[in-house]
Order: C-alpha cells, then structure tokens, then sequence
C-alpha cells in the first residue's frame, strides 16, 4: 500500500522512525532480545522486530484480552480503521448493536460488557503500538506482517479466533462456472468473472439483513448446522465434500449441508471437508471476533485471615526452613553423597538423606534444590565427586536467623531450578535426578513471582483458592499446550514450597515476603520486618539425668555447631533434645575438646548442674580415649598397655584384621588405618589416629567444603531488561545510525560494494572544503581489519594526513587515517 501523504508511514521502518526517543526505549525495554547485537540503523531495527521468533515471544508475552485484540487484527482488513476493530471486539457499530442474533448462542454483549471491552481497547491497541506488534496512523491500524501470519496462519488452518479463511481464500482454484452457479442459487445476480463473484458473496454474507433473509428461507436443521460451526472450529466432515451441489437439483428433503454448500454458506477445503467462511461466520456472530471477550483479569476468590495469624505461621516455617537447611549442611559436614557421572544424586541417595532429616523423599528433593540454587552445597569436583557444603555455607550459617531467611527466599524467587520435576521422566524416558542437570524450567520463576504479585493485590492477611489464582495467571499470560499444563503443576508447587519456605502463612502472603517482590527485592527490610517474629536464640540448654538435654529453643550457633558435635538429636519439635552417648562423646574428643573442655563447656551451658552420669560419661570415655594409637605401615596399633594388647590380640573379632605383635606395646595390621579405626570403633574401644611423627590426628566435624561456588545461574527464555544507561545509549546509537544511513547524497560514485569512490588528491580537497564550511560529507572508509563501511562525518581539522571529524554512525568525535577513505560524497542536507 502507498501513500501520497508523507506523515502516514508505509513501512514499519517508517514508523519507528516517527517515534521520538521515549517511545524508542519503550520499545527496547519490552523486547530486549531486539539489542542483540544494538541494530545498526531503524530499517534493520524493523527488520528484526518483524522476524517469527522475535514476534512469538512478544505474543507469547501479552495478556488474553490484549493477545484477543491482535487475533482481531489478524482477520481484520488490512489496514484497519478503530471502528472496524471495536465492531470485532464488541459486536457494536455506532452505539447500537448490528441487529437481534441470526442464530441461537450468538447474542450480543451485555451493554456493560460491550462497555467495558469499548473502554479497555485503546490501552490494548497502545500495548501492541508499543511493543511494535502494531503500526501505523490513525485510522490505519496495520498487525506486522508475522503476527497476522502467526495468528492466521493459513487457510486450511482456523485462526486463534475459531474463523476459517474468507470467501476469496476458500474459493481459490474453484472453477468460474462453479462460482457463478453459487452466486445464482444464493439469489444474487451473474457476475462477468470469478472476482466479482467473490465480491458479491462477501458482501451477501457480510450483510446481516441479506443474510437473515436468506436463512428465513432454510430447511429445518440448518441453524443447527451453522451453530456448531460458527464459534469454531469452522471445519466439518460430509461425505462428499467436492462435488457439485445445485438449489435445483437438491434432494428432497432438503439435506441442510447441500442447502449450504448450494448457497456457498458452506465451501469446500478438502475431499471430505466443508469450511464455513470467514464473512458469513461473523455476520453470524453479530460482528465479534471472540465469543467472551476479557477485558478484564477475573477476580480472585479471596479467603479473609488474621494479618497476625499469617505473619506469625509464616515465621514459624521460616525458622523451620531455616533449622532443615542447617541441618542438610550438618548431615554432610563430612561430605555428601556422590555424584552420578549424568549429574544429580541417586535415589538411594535421596532416600537416605530424607530418612536423616525425617522428611518425606519429595520435601527432602525440594530443600536439596534449595540449598543448592542458594549456593550452600555443591559438587566438590574431586576425582570421586561428592556433594558437600560450600565456603557460602560457613557464612551463612553465621547470619542472624532474619537474614538466612532472606537468603533462602531470594534464591527461591529467582532460581528456575524446579524440584516438583524430581522422580518424573523426561521426554526421552529417562528419571530426573535431585540436583541433576535437566530441572531447570525458565517458566518457574514466572509462575512463582505471578502467583505472589497476585496475592499481594488481595487485602492483607487474604489467601486465594488455586483455581482463582489459576485462571488470573492465565489470563495474565496465555500459554499454550504443554507450557500451559507445566504451569499448572508448578502452580501447586509454588504454592506448597512458598508455605514451606515461609513466604505464605495459611495461604496468604506474609508481611515480611512482600519487600522482596520489590525490584530490586529489599532483603534488608524483608530481615528487618521477621527479625522481632523469630525467638530470640538461647545460650543455654537443660541437662537431664538420662544423659539427654533439651534446648527449649534456637540455639546460637556456636553452642548449637558445639552440641552438634558433642550430642546426637533424638527428637526435635519445639523443643530439641540432644542425647550423649560414647560414641558422641569420643566425636568431641577425635575433634580436638579435653575432658575438662567439655566439662567446662557443660557447665558454662545449662542452666542446671551437670548430672553426675553425665560428668562420669565425660571422664570415662576421655580416659579410654587414644590410649591406642593407628598409624600407618600397612596399620599398625600402639598402646603403652601391652595387656589390652593381648586382650585384642586373643578377640575373635578382631580376626579379620590380620593382628601381629611387633614388640609388646606395638602389634602391626594388615588393614588400613580408615578400616582398622572404623572396627575397633565398633568393638567398644575409643582409638585415636596419629600422624607419622606421632601426634594424635585431629578430624573436624568441617573438615569438607567445596572449593568456592557460585550459585547456579537461573537459565532464560531470552535476554535480560536493559538499565536505563544501555537503552539511552542503545537509542543514540541507533538514532545515529539512521540518520547516517538515510542521509541525501548530492553526489556520488559508489563502486560495486556500495562505498563512494573519488581520487585521493580530490578527497583531501573536498575534506579541506568542508573543514572550512562546516558541512558533513559521507565516505567510505576501510579499517585496520580490512572490515569496509560507511560513515557520515562532520570534518573538524586535518593535518598530519588524519582527519578529526565528529562521526555521526557512532555519534562520537573520531580520528579517520587520510589513506583510508575510499572516497567522499557530499549531502544535500546536514544530517543533524
């Protein structure tokens, strides 16, 4: 389509071009995967808008009402006035409606909902202008050229709408003579060709009044026909789609497929398929593209709870969260399980760390993921790689409880690691794996940020029914097929992992969660609002008579990394209670503690006086501790009392480990010094290790981290939002390249690669000349690389056989080699 007005664009080119800066930014920010690589000019920036990939994402990026606009344009005219849209979206012309329904469940609007849909289409229209789907006047309203190919596709294919292909496209192939005998039996006169004719069969069915009069003339069981059709799919099954039907000759009854394939209300689309088409399937509809128009997101079911309550339950899962991680890290302070050599853990694995924390395997698989995307475990990266806790993990351990929350929740948020997808296959069959490397769903964060925002609209202390949630998530992104079932699971995840984590008390979104929904998130007034809903961590616990001790709450964290040590958990709830037995206690000896540092300890910790049993167990299993010695030879076993030698040396269980005394204090094994320690452990006795020089080998409960990690990295469906500095720049740049580019040239001889070409002598003068001047000029220029381009300059000096010129392609003042140009042009206008 052409013009003679200047300001009506004809090109999308055209139309950026108008747009000032701000609109160009816009633009930029709601499609970033447009800066990739900056466009050089505004027609390449078109270009790139236009391409399928680009468009779909954008598409896939709208909200339903705005997405059912653009299906609108698609079967619209091209270019579409905002009346002939508003007709589509509403089924109203002029205030008033097109006229009473031709068939049954094809009546108007409601005139509130007419209204409604009336008063959400400019902002609907302006979504699709900014984000470049839509162009053009007023008046002129043109979909790209991808879009309408998109979401029309074909004529064999229904659009998005439910509307088959127009009269012209369904027609096409069909004989003359068929065509005139459609347009006779449908009452209209002979036409002088196929063109006409289909002219004459659009406007009928898009006459609404011509239209009823000829229904008014149909057998029985035609409107029921039309009716399962008009709404779409437009596609139906006959037998004998193709051959010729005639008024006349239509048996009798009148079967009412032959009725309309006679009249061209039906056409054929295949051997065996009829197709109602477009003009007819709208007129039918009262002039709408959708049958329920959503011009608004449907409303929440909303449960009504105590702010309090909410804020209260969901600090008492956080600081659950809180103690489950920091249990993880301690179960695997000595190192985790292996890792698969396809990545992730076994499910023997899974299943026994889910036994260590007393959780079920799916729990156990989500606070794994957790720990992982948070950065506090990783693989080790040893030849037999483990999974074990990070340098991150000993910093995070030392927070104050408010911030390992924080942590916790912001690694949530952002990462795509999904733990729902655990135990599942993937499409190749194959079981998903805790940690593994196929979990990761770009669609995750998505969902879990949508579902809070939606929550934190609803009054405070509110939760929602899923479905509600659901159905608003759709209509706030349409998704389609498989990408819409995955949301729906991972809807159910996130909302079990955001009550698990705390983040939501009883379904609703808790105080404290709401600042971390900011962008950027606010961690620290997130910290700052749990931090006084948390109990205050205890110095002390309750020493018993049974060799148990109860922490009636949060322990700081060097008496609970102490206890830890020193005590094995028996049970946990409220309240945790520690039990100690020799095995415990000689873990407190093997790192390091004396007896009368663990006494110390003890009595510096309870509140009651150090039970006597407990005192005794202390004492008793220092003293027996390291009075033997493993070294290595193979192994070999030192004790200064040779009869406890004689004693092992005369017990059956220790027949494996192939004892033999060397002198009366030394006996040698031929186990290793790891499996020599490990049996004597298990015979009751309490040997310590020893270094070659003979010093006893200290283990520390830490003694495994990782090398340091970064937590991995979320993975994308495309490219970040640009910040404000890259858009400005990236405008600039553009703008620039542009106005190079279109720039008029008053003369020029441009060689076959499109560079100007003139003398060198003739160069240096027309430069000199426009120095004086103050004119821009365009050149080609060829650099140190050999990479050829063209530039329009603004010559400032030349001397030295450089010239110093303000460059407008890359809008910076820039130094071009004299022996370089290939040659100058002059414009007809200053490009700036």
């Amino acid at each position: 389509m052409t013009t003679g007005d200047p300001a009506v664009p004809r090109t999308l080119a055209e139309d950026l071009r108008a747009r000032d800066d701000a609109a160009l930014a816009l633009l930029l920010r709601a499609r970033p995967d447009l800066l990739s690589p900056v466009p050089n000019d505004l027609t390449q920036l078109a270009t790139r808008a236009a391409t399928r990939s680009s468009v779909l994402r954008t598409l896939d990026r709208l909200d339903a009402f705005t997405h059912q606009v653009a299906e609108a344009l698609a079967v619209a005219p091209d270019p579409c006035d905002e009346e002939t849209l508003g007709v589509l979206m509403t089924g109203v012309r002029d205030g008033n409606a097109e006229g009473g329904p031709l068939l049954p469940g094809a009546e108007p609007l409601a005139p509130g909902e007419a209204e409604a849909v009336a008063a959400a289409l400019p902002q609907a229209v302006r979504t699709l202008r900014v984000r470049g789907v839509l162009w053009g006047g007023e008046g002129r309203l043109r979909l790209v050229r991808t879009a309408r190919d998109v979401l029309a596709p074909s004529p064999s294919v229904a659009s998005a709408t439910g509307l088959g292909p127009s009269v012209g496209e369904a027609t096409a192939g069909m004989s003359p003579s068929r065509l005139q005998e459609i347009v006779a039996d449908a009452g209209l006169p002979p036409t002088h060709d196929p063109t006409s004719a289909i002219v004459a069969l659009t406007g009928l069915f898009g006459d609404a009044g011509r239209l009823r009069a000829l229904l008014d003339q149909a057998p029985d069981g035609v409107p029921g026909v039309l009716e399962r059709l008009v709404w779409g799919p437009p596609y139906g099954e006959v037998r004998d789609a193709t051959t010729p039907v005639r008024a006349a000759g239509a048996d009798e009854p009148v079967p009412p497929v032959q009725w309309l394939l006679a009249r061209g209300l039906l056409l054929p689309a295949g051997q065996h398929t009829v197709v109602l088409p477009r003009e007819a399937a709208l007129t039918l509809r009262g002039g709408r593209a959708h049958r329920n128009p959503e011009p608004a997101p449907p409303a929440v079911e909303s449960v009504v709870r105590t702010e309090r309550t909410v804020d209260m339950t969901a600090a008492g899962q956080a600081f659950t969260a809180i103690r489950t991680v920091t249990e993880l890290l301690t179960e695997w302070q000595t190192g985790g399980p292996p890792v698969l050599r396809s990545g992730g853990m076994s499910v023997r694995e899974l299943k026994r760390t889910a036994a260590a924390l007393d959780l079920p395997e799916p729990q156990a698989a989500f606070w794994l993921e957790l720990a992982y995307a948070a950065g506090l475990v990783a693989a080790d990266g040893e030849v037999d790689e483990v999974y074990a806790p990070t340098p991150a993990a000993d910093e995070w351990l030392q927070m104050p409880a408010e911030r390992q929350w924080t942590a916790l929740a912001t690694a949530w948020l952002a990462t795509t690691r999904t733990p729902g997808l655990v135990g599942t296959r993937d499409a190749k069959g194959r079981a998903l794996s805790a940690l593994g490397p196929d979990l990761d769903r770009s669609l995750t964060p998505r969902v879990r940020r949508g579902a809070l925002r939606v929550l934190a609209e609803l009054p405070a202390g509110s939760a929602a029914a899923r479905e509600s949630l659901l159905a608003r998530l759709r209509w706030l992104r349409p998704l389609r097929g498989g990408a819409d079932a995955l949301r729906t699971d991972l809807l159910g995840w996130t909302l079990e992992e955001a009550e698990a984590l705390g983040i939501t008390g009883r379904g609703a979104l808790a105080g404290q969660a709401r600042p971390l929904l900011q962008s950027p998130p606010d961690a620290a007034e997130a910290a700052a609002l749990l931090g006084p809903l948390l109990p205050e961590p205890l110095d002390h616990v309750l020493l018993q008579a049974d060799l148990t001790a109860v922490a009636p709450g949060p322990l700081i964290a060097a008496l609970a990394e102490t206890l830890n040590v020193l005590a094995d958990v028996e049970s946990k709830g409220g309240a945790t209670v520690y039990r100690f037995t020799p095995e415990s206690v000689r873990r407190a000896l093997d790192a390091g503690r004396s007896a009368s540092e663990l006494q110390a300890f003890l009595a510096a910790h309870s509140r009651t006086p150090v039970p006597q049993p407990l005192s005794y167990l202390v004492d008793d299993v220092a003293r027996r501790h390291g009075t033997l010695r493993v070294g290595a030879a193979s192994a070999y076993l030192r004790c200064d009392d040779d009869a406890l030698l004689t004693e092992l040396l005369a017990d059956r269980r220790a027949s494996g480990l192939g004892l033999r005394r060397l002198a009366p204090t030394v006996v040698a094994s031929q186990s290793d010094p790891t499996t020599l320690l490990e049996r004597l452990r298990s015979m009751g006795l309490a040997p310590a290790a020893e270094s070659a020089d003979g010093d006893v080998l200290i283990t520390r409960a830490d003694a495994r981290r990782t090398p340091p990690r970064t937590p991995p990295v979320p993975v994308t469906d495309g490219p970040p939002v640009p910040d404000e500095a890259l858009l400005g720049a990236a405008v600039k740049a553009i703008r620039a390249g542009d106005r190079a580019a279109t720039a008029v040239r008053r003369s020029a001889a441009p060689a076959g690669d499109g560079l100007p070409r003139s003398p060198a002598a003739d160069t240096l003068a027309t430069v000199q000349a426009a120095v004086l001047a103050g004119d821009s000029l365009w050149i080609g220029y060829v650099n140190a690389d050999g990479a050829a381009s063209q530039r329009v300059i603004a010559p400032v000096r030349v001397e030295g056989g450089y010239v110093t010129a303000y460059d407008h392609t890359a809008d910076e003042v820039r130094t071009f080699a004299l022996h370089r140009i290939t040659g100058v042009s002059e414009l007809a206008d200053d490009p700036a």
